[in-house]
């Protein structure tokens, strides 16, 4: 098999081999915003669901020189800091009618199935369309759902939201902003759709630009929270920067209320996503922070904050810390090699036993996994590893990649990179609650993939 590793991982490995050894060093910071590190991706859309928080991006592709999009990825997470790639369940070839663009969209539960509002480039058309996805599954595969657009005006950046009477609304636009409501089935519409008047008390005021005199730009992300309807958007352009309103409805009257995040970064667009999780709040947006970012090549970050007591959302600015963990990680059941803190130079594919597996490892790469609990103390590090050459070791530190040794386990070849076997080793000296880093060890070219981990207790 011929594996060849991108542009993005070879540059994010050889900065954070530097960010390693600064990571030594007393006070360093360690960060972990944005929160996908082996490829691009977009515009994130969060969602709660049985104690696990969801998120939903696009993905920009390597060496793009314009939003060249073709699939969608879903993430999960139990702590904010340790995130699962679940892969991508859903991309153009889903829906037998779009012909490119797959852009910004957003997922939602109802009486037991997912439905992903995405939009595409409509072939008969070729004009922006709004399609549906849907799984009974937060992680898919998602299917079209209509084998149609299910709205088509030309304009983009879908947001659905159901109010707690049950009412549906469907939000997108640029430059307008239109809604419908959406029937009980999610997939159809009530009447026609609907044009938000934007005026300037309801969305501030643009300069410089007559044909849109207010800062509503796109990417509208609706939500209620005590009563008040809140409508984070994505201002002016270009660059943008993230500016909400609020109202007494879910169609209005819209009170501009200001800026929410200010233009910064390296991407001349921006994207929010807002939800509660585990009695935080949590702001995600994109930027180009990652090596060869920019605004074609963004990436998915996030902040944590809280509301002022009057409801209105304080200023926030980019970090590259995010926010701490909610949770703790348990070491000994059965956790994703693809769930991960922060890695340098790996990537990930389907596995052939289902789920995603780590692949493209070689000597000195690494993973790392935030807020470990041990407890007493743990025995035995087992992994799922298969190798198409001749293996190598995996190696488990604590401190820093390169911190010291608690376990390695020697990799042997298996004869392909989908031929599964277990491997263990003995643990020293691993209690407590901490950051444990998977370091992989061996010869030049692709050592081996991991499929999943696990310790077991003293």
């Amino acid at each position: 098999m011929t594996r060849t590793r991108s542009t993005l991982r070879r540059a994010v490995a050889w900065t954070l081999s530097a960010l390693c050894l600064a990571a030594l060093l007393p006070g360093a910071a360690r960060a972990d915003n944005p929160v996908v590190q082996h490829i691009y991706t977009a515009d994130p859309a969060p969602l709660v669901h049985n104690g696990r928080l969801y998120l939903y991006t696009g993905r920009d592709e390597d060496g793009a020189t314009y939003f060249t999009m073709k699939e969608w990825r879903t993430w999960s997470t139990t702590d904010m800091v340790n995130w699962t790639d679940h892969g991508s369940p859903m991309n153009l070839s889903t829906f037998s009618w779009a012909k490119a663009d797959a852009w910004a969209g957003q997922a939602v539960e109802r009486n037991g199935k997912f439905y992903w509002y995405v939009p595409v480039v409509n072939r008969a058309t070729n004009r922006m369309a709004i399609g549906v996805g849907v799984s009974d599954s937060p992680t898919g595969p998602f299917r079209d759902a209509l084998g149609r657009p299910l709205v088509e005006n030309g304009e983009i950046d879908p947001s659905v939201f159901i109010d707690d009477n049950g009412q549906a609304y469907l939000y997108w636009g640029n430059p307008n902003l239109w809604y419908v409501r959406l029937n009980a089935d999610m997939t159809s519409f009530s009447g026609s759709p609907t044009r938000i008047p934007l005026t300037a008390a309801g969305f501030g005021t643009r300069t410089g630009n007559p044909d849109r005199p207010t800062l509503y730009e796109e990417a509208p992300w609706v939500y209620k929270r005590n009563g008040l309807y809140y409508n984070v958007f994505a201002a002016q352009c270009c660059s943008e920067f993230i500016a909400y309103s609020t109202a007494p409805g879910p169609t209005g009257p819209w009170t501009y209320r200001g800026t929410l995040m200010p233009t910064q970064g390296s991407s001349f667009t921006n994207h929010p996503g807002v939800v509660d999780y585990k009695n935080n709040s949590y702001f995600f947006y994109h930027n180009g922070a990652l090596p060869g970012g920019g605004g074609y090549a963004r990436s998915v970050a996030v902040e944590r904050f809280t509301y002022n007591a009057d409801g209105t959302i304080p200023r926030l600015g980019m970090t590259t810390s995010g926010p701490p963990p909610v949770d703790v990680l348990n070491p000994y059941t059965r956790q994703e090699a693809e769930t991960i803190a922060w890695g340098s130079g790996v990537e990930t594919e389907p596995a052939g036993e289902g789920g995603m597996n780590v692949g493209w490892i070689e000597n000195g790469d690494w993973i790392k996994v935030r807020n470990v609990a041990f407890g007493n103390g743990a025995s035995t590090f087992t992994a799922r590893v298969a190798s198409g050459t001749s293996g190598g070791a995996l190696e488990v530190r604590t401190g820093s990649a390169t911190g010291a040794t608690t376990a390695r386990c020697t990799v042997p070849g298996t004869g392909g990179w989908q031929n599964w076997t277990t491997v263990s080793c003995p643990v020293n000296g691993l209690s407590g609650t901490q950051d444990v880093y998977f370091r992989f060890t061996g010869g030049s070219g692709y050592l081996f993939n991991v499929n999943w981990w696990q310790f077991t207790a003293r």
